[in-house]
Parts: structure tokens; C-alpha cells; sequence
């Protein structure tokens, strides 16, 4: 609603989105979905938005945004936005006329950003199908989540949805219901504004890519998740609300404080959510020279400081697997229990140099159970049958003084059953 800072956010993310790079970008907003009852609102206030934007060289101090990438380019954008025209109307920008700052209007590739509304996306869909690719996007209204959620599948595939909300209830409604259609969803809030990477802009950790027109179908969510037998959507959001998009993640318990907790507790016992936060260990330089000395990985940034130009390091930084090793040691539990072995590792990320002097904490959460068989006594296994176990899948997000994510990976262990029958 307007006068919240989502709203604000939502305005702001649009305005970016349709003038960076002059809207050539694949990840460009085409279709802008907001509530009926606040559709003027957003409209004058995108309008506003877009007319504080100064087109010109951009080279020129203040200019924001530039021209296509040519003439050719510009009357293909054109074409495209007569043929959105036949389901909608200009409600700011003109196409045929634009003001621009140190350069001369005729003689470059310039074009005004076009905001269109369509007043009946149901009736006039070619929004849907049609993209310019350009400074060009489409106003349309919804009445509630799920028609809003109904109208993003009519797009067929896009690699990028965006919802500005601090309610978790609509986020998880959103995001459940249009995910099969996006590669990445990302949920704007006030939480995570600061450091939000933007509709746009992707983190680099992320698996991602649209199931639509985009790139042949071959991105994660298209062919490819098809040939792997599933489909793979990123979620992007606060941290402290990214467990509620999902479903089947609930908010799970704060586990004590005692390291061993986790590893204290039988397959049953756990709960999908149950989150565990470490003691904390500090860095040191001894610790960087005794894992060179065991693992035998002597690189140059972690035992060199004077071959660190033109690299992104400030000074000798701690091995990736040494933080991970650490970190095992920080949420493992010595003493024979239900854990029964380490079943193996994915999803692993280095994200931030970690340096002598850093401290390094987990955030240890139980991500996913998977029950396994247990396999009857027969010939082959005189001593009788297996134990009743199965795999507990834990992410392991390890973070540093500043409370930012220095590693994150996702182990598996193997958890004994408290009932063997």
C-alpha cells in the first residue's frame, strides 16, 4: 500500500529495472502486476519515478539512462510496442519524442521510457506475448494472489518474478504458486533492501535460469531441469524470512546452545527447521600454516602476501576447506551416538575471504529428511539385518563477526532410528 516502504521499494525496483541499460535485458520488468485498489497510485508514482530519470550521454554527470543499441534496435522496440498498443494505452513517455542531455536527440539510437496500462490482462493478453526490448513495461491489475499468480503464467516462462511484501503468508503464496514458471523469485522487503541485488541481478551462488522463451529453453528451469528429472527455482530474500516461502521448511526449534545438540538427537527427533548456533572460534595465522602443512595446499594466497596484487585478496586468507573443516568442528560431536557417518557434501560456496584476525560461527539447521529402507536379514548379512537409519540433509551456513555468510554448503549425515523394529 502506498506510504509503506514496500511500496517505495516496489517503485523504485520497477523505475531501475525499465531504464538500466535503456531496458535491454533479458531480465527486464515487461509486466508490472499490482492490486486494483492501488493501480492509480502506482501509476503516478512510476510516472514520477521515471520522469526525474535524465536520458542522455552518458557520460554527461546526472544522465541515468542511455540510448538502444542502435537505430535498427530502436525501430524493433518500436514495432514491438505497436503491437502491445493493440491491448493497452500510454500512460507516460511518449514514442516518438524524448529530451535528452549532452547529445543530440536526432542522431542517437534515444527513445523515452513507455509505461502502458493494461486495464484487462484476461481479455487483452498480447502483454503476455509480446516483449520490447526496451525501456518499455505494462501496468495490469489483479484482484487477489492467486489471480496475480494465474497471470504470470500466461508470460509461458520468465527467468525472473518479483513480489514487494512483508507479509510472509503472501510471500509463500506467490512464491509457491508461480515458481514452476520462473527460475529465480525474488521477495523484496525492507529486511533485505540494503543489500538486494535487484530483479535484475542475480547473486552468483544462485542456480538459476527461466523454464520460458529466454536462451532456447535450455536454462536450469527448462530442457536441462527437465533432462535432470526436475525443475530448479532460486529464491532470493531476507534471510530471516527465507525459510517461509517454502512450504515444507517451517520455522523449526531453536536448538540449545551445547554444540553436541544435532548430533544428540535420533532421525525421528528431528525436525525440519530445528536450528543450531555454534560456539565461535577466531582465525588465526598458526591455523592458516598448519592446514597448508597437513592438507599440502600451499597456494599463494594463503602463504604469500606479497603475491596478492590484482587479486581480490587484502592478505593471507584462510582455505576454503579449512572454514569448513572448522566449521565441523564447531556442530560435530565427538562421542558415539545416533549420527552414524558423514554421507557426503554439496552445494558448497566460498563467499567471503576470511583473514587471520576473523571470527567464524555456524548456523547449523536441519534443511531435509530422507527415510531409507532397512534391509531384512538374509545370507549375505549373517550378523542380521541393517540398522533403521536415514539421511539427514544440514545447511551449513558459516558466518563471521559482521554476521555475514563467509561458506555455505549442505551436508549429509547418516542418523540411526530410534525405533528398529
Amino acid at each position: 500500500m502506498p506510504g509503506t516502504e514496500e511500496f517505495d521499494l516496489f517503485i523504485k525496483e520497477v523505475g531501475k529495472e525499465m531504464t538500466l541499460k535503456c531496458g535491454q535485458r533479458c531480465t527486464g520488468a515487461r509486466r508490472i502486476l499490482v492490486p486494483a485498489n492501488v493501480l492509480e497510485d502506482v501509476q503516478i508514482a512510476i510516472g514520477k519515478r521515471l520522469g526525474s530519470t535524465v536520458i542522455g550521454d552518458p557520460r554527461t554527470e546526472g544522465v541515468r539512462m542511455g540510448a538502444l543499441a542502435g537505430a535498427a534496435q530502436r525501430d524493433e522496440v518500436k514495432r514491438a510496442l505497436a503491437e502491445l498498443l493493440k491491448g493497452s494505452q500510454v500512460v507516460y513517455g511518449d514514442p516518438d519524442s524524448v529530451n535528452v542531455t549532452g547529445a543530440d536527440a536526432s542522431k542517437g539510437a534515444f527513445m523515452s521510457p513507455i509505461l502502458l496500462l493494461n486495464p484487462d490482462p484476461w481479455k487483452n493478453q498480447v502483454s503476455h506475448n509480446v516483449e520490447a526490448f526496451g525501456p518499455v513495461s505494462t501496468l495490469m491489475p489483479y484482484t487477489d494472489l492467486d489471480e496475480a499468480v494465474a497471470l504470470t503464467k500466461l508470460g509461458k516462462g520468465s527467468l525472473v518474478a518479483t513480489i514487494a511484501t512483508y507479509n510472509d503468508a503472501y510471500a509463500q503464496q506467490f512464491v509457491w504458486g508461480a515458481a514452476s514458471h520462473h527460475g529465480r523469485m525474488l521477495v523484496l522487503n525492507r529486511d533485505m533492501a540494503k543489500e538486494n541485488t535487484g530483479h535484475g541481478s542475480p547473486l552468483a551462488t544462485l542456480v538459476h535460469g527461466g523454464p520460458g522463451r529466454a536462451g532456447g529453453g535450455e536454462e536450469m528451469g527448462g530442457k536441462r531441469g527437465v533432462l535432470h528429472y526436475l525443475q530448479r527455482t532460486a529464491i532470493q530474500g531476507s534471510p530471516h524470512h527465507h525459510h517461509r516461502p517454502h512450504p515444507a521448511i517451517p520455522a523449526g526449534r531453536a536448538l540449545p546452545h551445547q554444540r553436541e545438540a544435532p548430533f544428540r538427537l535420533h532421525f525421528e527427533e528431528l525436525h525440519i527447521g530445528d536450528t543450531l548456533i555454534s560456539e565461535k572460534h577466531l582465525v588465526t595465522l598458526q591455523n592458516i600454516e598448519d592446514f597448508a602443512a597437513l592438507s599440502g595446499d600451499r597456494f599463494y594466497a594463503h602463504m604469500d602476501a606479497n603475491s596478492l596484487d590484482g587479486t581480490p585478496f587484502t592478505g593471507r586468507v584462510a582455505h576454503g576447506y579449512f572454514i569448513l573443516s572448522r566449521a565441523a568442528g564447531l556442530f560435530v560431536d565427538p562421542p558415539k551416538g545416533p549420527v552414524l557417518l558423514n554421507y557426503g557434501i554439496e552445494e558448497c560456496r566460498f563467499l567471503k575471504p576470511v583473514y587471520p584476525g576473523s571470527t567464524i560461527q555456524v548456523k547449523f539447521t536441519c534443511r531435509e529428511k530422507l527415510d531409507q529402507e532397512k534391509r531384512p536379514k538374509t545370507e549375505d548379512s549373517p550378523k542380521g539385518a541393517d540398522v533403521a537409519r536415514g539421511i539427514v540433509k544440514w545447511l551449513v551456513d558459516v558466518v563471521d563477526e559482521t554476521g555475514e555468510t563467509v561458506a555455505l554448503a549442505t551436508i549429509l549425515t547418516m542418523v540411526k532410528k530410534l525405533d528398529q523394529s
